[in-house]
């Protein structure tokens, strides 16, 4: 299962891109999501572990969140 950081988020469209520990591109994730586990915003610098699916336009995106706290 992979794991990153949110590097980037836009709170007003409720998506963020978690940068990968295994420096594959970044992925995209959307606040339902999180919210799924309990967490109701996504922040820079929170650490998650995700799996990973691809839409019918070929964009890959995390699901299946699992949050591991913030980056120290």
């Amino acid at each position: 299962m992979p794991t990153g950081t949110i590097k980037y988020v836009d709170q007003v469209r409720g998506f963020a891109f978690i940068s990968r520990d295994d420096k594959l591109p970044k992925v995209y994730v959307q606040i339902s999501e999180a919210r799924k586990v309990g967490v109701d915003v996504l922040e820079k610098g929170q650490r998650w572990t995700f799996d990973l699916e691809t839409n019918e336009g070929g964009q890959v995106f995390a699901v299946n969140l699992t949050f591991l706290g913030y980056r120290d």
